[in-house]
């Protein structure tokens, strides 16, 4: 499956949500202190969609995708399942439209998710593992005549991060590279998409964690995949799987995809609160490891664009993830 979108597509994206979301600001690296750590003589930027609604890129994709119901599927409302970025952005977005929302979550999703999704007004399902969630999102659907809105294999969702794509163009020079974290797909499948459409001749590179290397493996098998575990810090980026509609699209539209360590999204974690003044997620520090690490030398003199994708995470979650390490260093 193949997007058929022109920028004109994208435009009309970008007009529907231009009154709600949030168009997220871009900030030189090579102007502010974390610039002694970036590949040598390049000129990176980097979009801060964590300063999006609910505090991640998933607010567009999720108000589009509202937007694009009938009345008769508004009324009935809609359903997800996410580990927390998508359930929020969902939640923030069904409430603009009044439109009723059913959440399902696991039962180890951060606490401070689960609760922001509450205080907006979701119904919320707990369950314990990912096998148990998809049952009752099945369920919830044949019982009470939901619509499900997935996290990310849905063309309303990539659509919504093609607006971030699209945002991102306007506003850096001309980037030789644009560096962005992988999950399910979705985010970067929609960003590929925008960037080459404006300027083929940018090269785009997928960062996913070493513990689900899902993209990675789906690539190389030339099919979707579902992998028999996960182990990664980076929960918004622990879709266990595959699908068509989002691999599809990074085959066509993304350059390469590479791995990081969850030591080395750790270290960009400290790195970037010491450097940046932000508090962000492993999802969010991922495009910055990848480009300050595994690429750094293949980034030497380049003119680089970075996403910082997301940062809902509690201070007990973010102190327990970068527990024992040091903040990222060009001496290790």
């Amino acid at each position: 499956m193949s997007i058929d979108w022109n920028q004109h597509t994208i435009n009309n994206a970008r007009q529907a949500i231009k009154d709600v979301l949030i168009e997220t600001p871009v900030l030189p690296l090579r102007s502010s202190k974390i610039a002694p750590y970036l590949p040598a003589g390049a000129d990176m930027y980097i979009k801060l969609e964590l300063f999006q609604h609910t505090g991640s890129f998933k607010a567009r994709g999720a108000y589009l995708g509202v937007c694009s119901l009938s009345e008769d599927a508004m009324a009935n409302g809609v359903v997800t399942f996410s580990g927390g970025n998508h359930a929020l952005a969902l939640t923030w977005a069904a409430r603009e439209r009044g439109v009723p929302v059913k959440v399902v979550m696991m039962e180890t999703a951060d606490p401070m998710r689960i609760e922001g999704c509450r205080q907006m007004g979701a119904e919320l399902v707990l369950a314990k593992d990912m096998i148990s969630c998809s049952e009752l999102v099945k369920t919830i659907c044949a019982d009470e005549n939901r619509t499900y809105l997935h996290p990310f294999n849905d063309p309303t969702m990539v659509l919504g991060s093609a607006t971030c794509g699209a945002e991102l163009v306007s506003q850096m020079p001309p980037l030789d590279v644009v560096v962005l974290p992988i999950g399910g797909g979705g985010l970067i499948a929609g960003m590929a998409t925008a960037i080459k459409l404006d300027r083929p001749e940018t090269i785009v590179i997928g960062v996913e964690p070493e513990g689900c290397n899902n993209m990675t493996r789906g690539l190389a098998a030339g099919k979707a995949i579902v992998m028999d575990q996960v182990n990664t810090i980076a929960d918004s980026l622990g879709a266990p799987e595959t699908l068509d509609y989002s691999l599809n699209i990074v085959r066509q539209r993304v350059d390469e995809v590479i791995t990081v360590s969850d030591a080395e999204l750790a270290a960009m974690m400290l790195r970037m609160r010491e450097s940046l003044s932000l508090m962000v997620e492993p999802a969010c520090a991922a495009a910055l490891a990848g480009a300050c690490g595994p690429l750094r030398d293949r980034l030497a003199g380049k003119r680089v664009g970075v996403l910082a994708c997301g940062s809902t995470i509690s201070p007990e979650r973010w102190d327990k993830n970068t527990a024992n390490h040091q903040p990222f260093s060009l001496t290790g």
